[in-house]
C-alpha cells in the first residue's frame, strides 16, 4: 500500500511521463509536417535541409528519423534521402488540415488578421480530435483553402492542389487575380496589408523594369504602385488576360 506521500509522487510521475507523451508526439508531427514542407517533386528530403529548417543537430534529426522510420512513416536509408511512406503522407497531410482549418476559424469566425494566425494554430494542431476539425470545417462551409490561400486537406488528407504562377514570372500587360502566397511571414503578410493587397485582388501590370524587375502595376485604390521583385515572387496568381 502507498502512503500518502508515495501516492503524490506516483500522481506527479504519472504526469510527467504523460507530458512527455504528449511532447514526443508534437515533436513527430513537426517532423512530418517539415518533411511534407520540404519534399520535392519525387517526395525526397535531404536531411541537411531538414535539420536547417527545424534547427536542429544533424544527429538529433537522425534520431528522430530512426524513429519514425520504425513507426513506417517515412523512408529511409543511410546517406540517402529520406521520404514519407503513404502512412506518413497521409498523417502528415492531416496535421496540415488541422492547422489550416484553425487557421481559417481564426480568421473566419474570430475576426483576427491573416498575420495573427499562425502561432496559435500551432498548438491547436496538435489536439487529438478528429472530430472537433471536422465540426470546425462544417461550420465554415467546408472552407478549401487557408487566409493564405493554401489548400486544405480533406478528412482523408487529400489535397486538390492548384497551379498558380508567381507575380514575378509575369509580363506587362496581364491581368491577373492573386490567389495565394509563396510567402506567409508576419512581416511580409504586414506589408500586403499596409499596400491593400489581399487575396481575390485583381491586379494589372502596367510596366515590368528591365534592371530589376520591379513592377508598376494597378489594384484597387492603388492605380500606380511599384512592387519589387522580392513582393512579386512572394505573390501567387491567376492569369485573367485573355
Amino acid at each position: 500500500m502507498f502512503d500518502d506521500s508515495n501516492k503524490y509522487v506516483f500522481i506527479l510521475f504519472i504526469f510527467a511521463m504523460n507530458n512527455l507523451t504528449i511532447m514526443a508526439s508534437q515533436t513527430e508531427e513537426n517532423y512530418l509536417k517539415a518533411i511534407f514542407s520540404l519534399a520535392n517533386e519525387e517526395n525526397e528530403v535531404n536531411i541537411t535541409e531538414l535539420s536547417n529548417l527545424l534547427n536542429v543537430s544533424l544527429s538529433t534529426v537522425n534520431s528522430m528519423i530512426k524513429n519514425l522510420f520504425k513507426q513506417a512513416l517515412v523512408n529511409y536509408e543511410k546517406y540517402r534521402p529520406l521520404s514519407l511512406t503513404t502512412k506518413g503522407l497521409k498523417e502528415a497531410a492531416l496535421i496540415i488540415r488541422k492547422h489550416r482549418l484553425t487557421e481559417m476559424y481564426l480568421v473566419e469566425k474570430m475576426g483576427f488578421g491573416w498575420e495573427e494566425v499562425h502561432d496559435i494554430a500551432e498548438q491547436i494542431e496538435h489536439i487529438d480530435s478528429p472530430i472537433f476539425f471536422d465540426r470546425m470545417d462544417e461550420m465554415m462551409g467546408y472552407p478549401k483553402i487557408d487566409p493564405h490561400g493554401s489548400p486544405i486537406p480533406d478528412e482523408n488528407g487529400k489535397i486538390a492542389r492548384a497551379i498558380y504562377r508567381k507575380l514575378s514570372d509575369c509580363k506587362a500587360g496581364d491581368i491577373v487575380k492573386l490567389s495565394a502566397l509563396a510567402n506567409s511571414s508576419i512581416d511580409f503578410l504586414k506589408y500586403l496589408n499596409r499596400s491593400g493587397l489581399n487575396l481575390s485582388v485583381v491586379i494589372e501590370i502596367l510596366s515590368v523594369e528591365p534592371f530589376d524587375s520591379n513592377m508598376l502595376v494597378s489594384y484597387t485604390n492603388h492605380p500606380s504602385e511599384t512592387l519589387s521583385k522580392i513582393v512579386c515572387s512572394g505573390l501567387l496568381v491567376e492569369n485573367l488576360s485573355q
